[in-house]
C-alpha cells in the first residue's frame, strides 16, 4: 500500500476518481473531489454538497476601517462603530470603495485560507489577496500549459452555455421572440464553432441582440415613471442607471469566481476564452459567462421591478453614471439574496446554491485540466 501510494503521488497524470463506492460517503473530501459528478449525469446517491454556514462580508462604507479584536471583525468610522462580526461566519471579504483594512485583519483572513476582494464604487475589480499556500499545484501548471495551446472545448461551452442563459431570461421575462430563436441558433452555432475568432463574433451577435430587447424585461410602469432608457451596454463608463447597475453585480460576480477559481488551485489568469496576455483574471472571466444572465441580469432585473432601487439612487457627472450608497446596498443585499438561493443542479439534480455552482464549475474545469474529467459541461437554466 505505501508503494502504491508513492506511485500515484510521482504519477503524471492524477488517478481516476471513485465512483459508486461507499467510503465516499463518509470522506471529508467528497466536496472536493465531486466523485458522483464526473459523468457528468444526474447523481443518484444522495450526497451532501458542502455549503458552509458562512456569509461573505461587504465593506461598502466610505471612510470606515476594519480590524480583528477578540476573534471578531469590528467595522467602525470617525470612532462610532458601525458592526461586529464574528471570523468563523465569514466566508470572504468583499471591499468597496475607500474602506481601509488592518494588517492584522489581513493576516488573519489569509491564515484562515479566505480571500480578500477589492473593488472601485462602482464595482470593478481592482485586485484581490489570497493565502501563499494553496493546492492543486500540478494541474495549475497543467492550466498554463493548457491555455498557452488553447481549449477550443472548454471555450465553446463558456459561450454556449452564456447565449443559453440569456435566451432563457429573456424568453421568461421578455417581449421578444424574434431574438430567443436567434439565440438559440446562436447557441447551437457557438458549440461548433472551428476558431476563437468566430466564437467571439457569435458572442458579440448574441450580445447585441440580447441587450436591444433588455429593457422589455423591465414592467411598462416601472420603465415609464423612473424614466429609464437602454438599448446597449456600456462598460466605462456607464451611460445610464442600468449600466451602472449592471457593472456593479459583474464586479460582485466576478469576486465570487475569483474565490471558487482560488479555493481550487487554480490561477485567476491563465484562461481559455479570454486573453491571458491582457493582465485580467482571464479563466474568472470566462467563469463569470453563464452566471451572468441567471444571477447578475436577474438581481439587476428584480431589484428595478420591485423598486428596491430607483433612478434618483444614481447621479450622472461628466457622460458617466454612478450609483449611490443606498442603491449600492439594495443592489449588493438583492445579490446575496440570489447567491446564497437554492436551485435543482440542472446535471446533478441536486439543490445547490448559486456560490457554490461557482465552485463546483470551477472544479469541473479542474477535471478536464487534469485529465480525470472528460468534458466541461456548464449551467443551463431552463
Amino acid at each position: 500500500m505505501v508503494a502504491d501510494t508513492a506511485r500515484t503521488l510521482a504519477a503524471e497524470q492524477a488517478p481516476p476518481p471513485l465512483e459508486d463506492d461507499r467510503r465516499c460517503s463518509r470522506c471529508s473530501h467528497i466536496s472536493v473531489c465531486l466523485p458522483d459528478e464526473r459523468p457528468l449525469t444526474p447523481v443518484t446517491r444522495r450526497i451532501v454538497v458542502a455549503d458552509p454556514d458562512t456569509q461573505v462580508l461587504h465593506l461598502t462604507t466610505p471612510g470606515s476601517r476594519a480590524y480583528i479584536t477578540r476573534g471578531r471583525i469590528e467595522v467602525s468610522k470617525s470612532g462610532e462603530k458601525l458592526g461586529t462580526f464574528p471570523i468563523e461566519r465569514v466566508q470572504g471579504v468583499v471591499v468597496h470603495g475607500n474602506v481601509d483594512l488592518s494588517s492584522g485583519l489581513i493576516r488573519e483572513l489569509l491564515w484562515r485560507s479566505l480571500s480578500v476582494v477589492w473593488c472601485t464604487s462602482s464595482g470593478r475589480v481592482t485586485g484581490w489577496a489570497r493565502a501563499a499556500q494553496g493546492p492543486n499545484g500540478g494541474p495549475r501548471l497543467l492550466q498554463h500549459i493548457a491555455s498557452q495551446h488553447g481549449r477550443i472545448d472548454l471555450a465553446r461551452q463558456f459561450v454556449a452555455t452564456k447565449v443559453a442563459n440569456q435566451a432563457t431570461l429573456l424568453r421568461r421575462h421578455g417581449d421578444a421572440p424574434t431574438a430567443v430563436t436567434r439565440l438559440r441558433q446562436l447557441q447551437r452555432e457557438a458549440l461548433d464553432s472551428p476558431s476563437l475568432t468566430n466564437l467571439f463574433g457569435i458572442e458579440g451577435d448574441a450580445a447585441a441582440r440580447y441587450f436591444a430587447h433588455f429593457l422589455t424585461m423591465l414592467r411598462p410602469k416601472v420603465v415609464a415613471t423612473e424614466g429609464l432608457t437602454f438599448s446597449t451596454r456600456t462598460r466605462r463608463p456607464a451611460r445610464d442607471p442600468i449600466n451602472a447597475a449592471l457593472k456593479l453585480c459583474y464586479g460582485l460576480l466576478t469576486a465570487d469566481i475569483l474565490r471558487a477559481v482560488v479555493a481550487c488551485g487554480l490561477d485567476p489568469h491563465a484562461g481559455f476564452l479570454h486573453s491571458s496576455g491582457r493582465n485580467k483574471p482571464a479563466l474568472a472571466l470566462d467563469l463569470v459567462e453563464e452566471f451572468r444572465a441567471p444571477i447578475a441580469d436577474s438581481v439587476v432585473l428584480n431589484a428595478f421591478n420591485n423598486g428596491e432601487i430607483r433612478t434618483r439612487d444614481f447621479s450622472t457627472a461628466l457622460g458617466t453614471t454612478r450609483i449611490g450608497e443606498r442603491g449600492r446596498k439594495a443592489l449588493i443585499t438583492g445579490y446575496e439574496r440570489r447567491v446564497t438561493g437554492t436551485f435543482r443542479h440542472p446535471i446533478f439534480g441536486y439543490d445547490v446554491t448559486w456560490r457554490r455552482a461557482m465552485e463546483i464549475q470551477a472544479r469541473l474545469v479542474l477535471g478536464v485540466i487534469d485529465g480525470t474529467q472528460p468534458r466541461y459541461q456548464g449551467i443551463k437554466t431552463r
